[in-house]
């Protein structure tokens, strides 16, 4: 396999503000060096915010009632389940420490060989998937739109709608960080805007004292509110690149503040999102979220959604496209960042119209991303323990180093500690787990499915304990 330095991008030194520029971003996966770093870890919140104001939220939020929960159960698995932000937050400390993005830092983990395995598998295969699943639903609320204008939402008029989001997804993603900082806040408060119409609507008509006709109980309820936090929780657990869009921040930036800012904004819409979604669900059916929620809302608002709902969901692929290319380039392929977007776009483009004009592949797609808790559990535990026992210390120079000489070259590459903690804590979790299947352990426990708590304990313990005095740089 190509070494995955990427290739030389010149870049002037003492320019500390270009990548705030409305230019295309310069670096790809190499360091950032201090005289390049800005910013302020308040900016996190703007980009966390912007991603998470969306229609997948208020599908999830609304699913957690369609499970047969009252509203204070669905409430309370949103608030519990949202939690896990917190360690996406502890994720982009590493960002200003190293300088690099989350791509390069887990070659501390699992070696200079066995991350790229790990950015080809849990990184760029994953987010391409996800790329997908989210461009179909921005196109399906496109069509209803292009549908109010009077035009038929033919097979032609939907090849371009979906090649017109995807090409101003792509654009933003290309463009990069400077462009992210600058446009997410404006994004944000639009959204949230629009999303407040949305709240008044569903307020005024909720059922507030909701509850199923027949209630859940004993195993059946635990069952069904561990399996709602599971899927609360996945949001939070993808992103295992938090650090992406935190390297630029000064070394010096204070780690709680930078957990804090992005704890912050990923948790707070995602929870007002989502409880929205389960208020909605009291009193509509949220089946077909997208035409339930329009019965409930103003006649002229609803262009005005179903605008919401793409402009969010272009805001949440833009920075699944950024890391996307990103991981690509840190599997090895030598590329500039702004190419590898566009390869990862090409590729989710093409699933997402073979999806949506040929067959029902995004539905496979969607049952195999229910088990990519199995994975992304234990890796994000794995990041998040290494960064407790390195104390959030990284050596981001060190971790550039590709060669034989690397202190992250472990043995032949690979890191074992990283290998059998995620391996080990994934398969005891694939034991656990009753989504597309279900594993002996679920089976015993009645339909109990611990995959995401058993994956993340087991592969957390399994790393601190092989690491253990074993650390590199």
């Amino acid at each position: 396999m190509a070494s995955s330095t990427p290739v030389p991008q010149t870049r002037s030194a003492g320019a500390p503000d270009r990548d705030r520029s409305p230019r295309i971003e310069s670096h790809g996966i190499d360091h950032i060096p201090d005289d390049e770093r800005h910013g302020h870890p308040r900016e996190l919140f703007s980009i966390w915010a912007a991603a998470n104001v969306n229609y997948l939220s208020l599908v999830v939020g609304g699913a957690l009632v369609l499970m047969g929960l009252s509203l204070a159960q669905a409430l309370a698995v949103i608030v519990i389940g949202n939690l896990f932000w917190l360690l996406t937050g502890v994720l982009a400390v590493s960002g200003p420490a190293a300088g690099a993005p989350s791509e390069v830092i887990t070659r501390a983990m699992y070696g200079v060989r066995g991350n790229r395995v790990n950015n080809a598998v849990t990184g760029w295969t994953i987010s391409v998937c996800y790329f997908a699943l989210n461009l179909a639903a921005a196109a399906g609320a496109a069509f209803a739109l292009v549908e109010k204008t009077g035009l038929a939402a033919s097979t032609p008029v939907k090849v371009v709608v979906v090649l017109v989001i995807a090409a101003v997804t792509l654009t933003i993603g290309v463009y990069g960080h400077g462009l992210i900082v600058r446009l997410y806040l404006p994004i944000t408060l639009a959204l949230a805007a629009a999303f407040g119409v949305v709240a008044y609507a569903v307020l005024l008509k909720a059922d507030f004292g909701y509850a199923p006709a027949a209630p859940l109980g004993g195993t059946e309820l635990w069952a069904t509110l561990i399996a709602g936090v599971t899927l609360i929780a996945a949001g939070p657990l993808s992103y295992t690149t938090s650090a992406d869009f935190s390297r630029y921040l000064p070394r010096t930036t204070s780690p709680g503040a930078v957990i804090g800012w992005t704890a912050l904004g990923g948790f707070l819409p995602s929870v007002l999102v989502c409880a929205l979604g389960a208020l909605a669900a009291t009193v509509v059916d949220m089946t077909d979220p997208q035409t339930a929620l329009q019965a409930l809302l103003p006649g002229w608002f609803s262009p005005v959604f179903l605008l919401a709902l793409v402009v969010g969901t272009i805001a949440i692929n833009a920075m699944t496209s950024y890391s996307a290319g990103l991981a690509l380039q840190a599997v090895g392929l030598r590329i500039p960042r702004a190419r590898s977007v566009l390869v990862d776009g090409a590729v989710a483009v093409a699933l997402t119209l073979y999806a949506l004009l040929v067959s029902d592949f995004l539905d496979t797609v969607s049952n195999v991303l229910q088990l990519t808790v199995v994975l992304l559990g234990p890796a994000m535990t794995v990041y998040a323990v290494d960064i407790l026992l390195r104390r959030g210390r990284y050596d981001g120079a060190a971790l550039m180093d590709e060669s034989r000489n690397s202190p992250f070259w472990f043995a032949a590459g690979f890191n074992p500690a990283g290998a059998v903690a995620v391996l080990g804590g994934g398969g005891l979790a694939a034991l656990c787990v009753d989504t597309a299947y279900t594993g002996p352990v679920a089976d015993a426990l009645g339909g109990v499915d611990l995959a995401m708590p058993v994956g993340m304990a087991a592969s957390g313990l399994l790393y601190a304990l092989v690491s253990r005095g074993r650390l590199s740089a």
